[in-house]
């Protein structure tokens, strides 16, 4: 696979976040029906796959259904923590869908 726009940037983000703890005390949390652990298996998940050799037509509309759940939630979370970690998925998750987005041109 040809190294594609952002493979190192997301693949450092990928790294980070694979040495990163859950947050404390956010097991079993759920902000507004988004269980947060939840959403971290998916998008994480999906950055895997993607990084693995790429998304298919239902992976994609995963990844857009979980980016609107990071940006309803981003704001609720008030730990300075769980926010930078959920910061970080939306940064991949928002690399990934960059991928799939239909050129203008």
């Amino acid at each position: 696979m040809s190294e594609r726009p952002h493979d190192g940037r997301l693949s450092q983000l990928w790294e980070e976040h694979m040495r990163a703890l859950f947050p404390a005390g956010f097991r079993g949390v759920d902000f507004e029906g988004v269980d947060l652990i939840l959403l971290d298996a998916d998008v994480a998940a999906l950055v895997q796959r993607e990084l693995d050799g790429g998304l298919g037509d239902e992976g994609v509309a995963i990844l857009w259904a979980c980016i609107a759940r990071l940006d309803k939630i981003l704001p609720l979370i008030g730990d300075d923590y769980c926010t930078s970690y959920y910061a970080r998925l939306r940064m991949m998750a928002g690399i990934v869908a960059a991928r799939y987005m239909p050129s203008a041109i």
